[in-house]
């Protein structure tokens, strides 16, 4: 009796074990929400392409260039290329700065901002800024045009800034102190 028992014990466990089976995912990912991230940017360059080149046509006494980092920019004051060398990596460059949405209206002042020193490519400092002090000389003064992901991008400053805003930037390097 005992043995017809552990017989019918172990046919009952070995019918209701089987070998694990895989759960199925919940959701499935096709791809196309970065397929509609990537069209929704191409959009939004687009727009503010055309919102910086308006601007740009609306500026009688600035010649503004395209720069190869991806902004805009114009030389107000310039120094002369024998006058100072352009600042490397590590060497501090103090600067002052403000910053405009492309309709003028100011959203940071020169006073806001105060004088920074910044040492080169080693602190956060925005993408389109840090390319464009690369640019300049102790003494020079530029106006940039930054298309938003140069400035502060999809969230903004999390302040005063909007995310997706292009920025206007008159900045003026007083010196640069070797590393």
């Amino acid at each position: 009796m005992n043995k017809r028992l552990v017989l019918l014990f172990v046919f009952a466990c070995a019918l209701s074990c089987k070998t694990p089976e895989a759960r199925k995912p919940e959701t499935v990912k096709s791809g196309s929400f970065i397929s509609e991230s990537v069209i929704r940017n191409k959009k939004l360059y687009e727009a503010e392409e055309k919102a910086i080149e308006a601007y740009i046509k609306t500026q009688d006494t600035k010649q503004f260039m395209a720069s190869e980092y991806g902004f805009w920019y114009t030389q107000d004051t310039v120094v002369g290329v024998n006058a100072s060398k352009l600042p490397e990596f590590g060497d501090i460059v103090n600067f002052n700065f403000n910053l405009s949405a492309l309709d003028g209206t100011l959203i940071y002042s020169k006073e806001e901002l105060k004088t920074r020193d910044y040492a080169m490519d080693q602190e956060a400092l925005f993408t389109g800024l840090r390319e464009g002090l690369k640019e300049m000389r102790a003494g020079e003064t530029f106006t940039f045009i930054f298309p938003s992901q140069k400035a502060y991008g999809y969230y903004g400053d999390e302040n005063r800034i909007g995310r997706n805003t292009p920025l206007i930037s008159e900045v003026t390097v007083n010196s640069i102190t070797n590393k």
